[in-house]
């Protein structure tokens, strides 16, 4: 890919980027102009999806239409084949013509029964706890040419770094959400005890003691119990405010 084809790819990512609401539609975004990209090349219709690993197995994060993701799951219920090879050894790996190719016979009959006969899996090295490989998919055997290759893997340079901005938003996002609901738990719990020490006139160390042993009686999460509670108690659930 030429060097004024990927600013351009970069920027049209990071327009994306900054216009998405999650990481799921900017990764949506990124798996549709790579398909465009790369189809244009081909002369033909690809599709692409867009496969995340996060600490865990791999996973669909998106796809430039739902027959994508469809196909991608396929590879995920599997658990093998070139997307999940590239992103193991974080190199690009084509099968040709599903037809020809020895390699995951289960997987090559249960794309040629969706009419898909050449795919390309290409990675995307995000950081050292993430990866993502974009996932291409062709009706038609030996469509990813050396051109066409090329441009594939040049999309996905080009992706890169605005992949890995839009992984650490991810990041962030969860570590956000994990905090909130754990300051929730907490409101929870504290009111919880702030009833129990009202109505047993007794000492927080006590009423935490009581809500415990409830929480171990009715074998319910802690917080749970303290839910009920308040809820009971209110007829409302808990509100957390984090205004300053």
């Amino acid at each position: 890919m030429s060097s004024s084809a990927d600013k351009e790819s970069v920027l049209q990512l990071q327009e994306i980027l900054v216009g998405a609401e999650n990481v799921v539609e900017f990764l949506s975004g990124l798996s549709g102009l790579a398909a465009a990209a790369v189809s244009e090349a081909a002369n033909d219709r690809i599709e692409c999806a867009v496969t995340l690993k996060l600490r865990r197995r791999p996973a669909t994060a998106a796809g430039s239409s739902e027959r994508a993701v469809q196909l991608d799951h396929v590879e995920q219920a599997i658990g093998d084949g070139p997307c999940v090879k590239a992103l193991r050894e974080m190199s690009a790996v084509m099968i040709d013509d599903v037809a020809s190719d020895p390699r995951w016979p289960a997987y090559n009959q249960a794309l040629a029964e969706r009419n898909v006969h050449s795919t390309l899996g290409v990675p995307l090295e995000i950081s050292g706890a993430a990866s993502a490989a974009l996932n291409f998919f062709a009706t038609k055997p030996r469509v990813f040419t050396a051109d066409v290759y090329e441009k594939a893997v040049g999309f996905a340079a080009a992706a890169h770094s605005t992949l890995h901005l839009s992984v650490r938003i991810k990041t962030a996002e969860n570590r956000a959400e994990d905090l909130e609901a754990a300051l929730e738990s907490r409101t929870a719990i504290n009111l919880a005890c702030g009833v129990i020490m009202a109505q047993n006139r007794c000492s927080q160390a006590e009423a935490m003691e009581i809500l415990t042993k409830v929480s171990s009686n009715r074998n319910r999460k802690l917080r749970d119990v303290a839910r009920e509670l308040i809820e009971q108690l209110t007829g409302s659930g808990i509100q957390t405010h984090f205004d300053a």
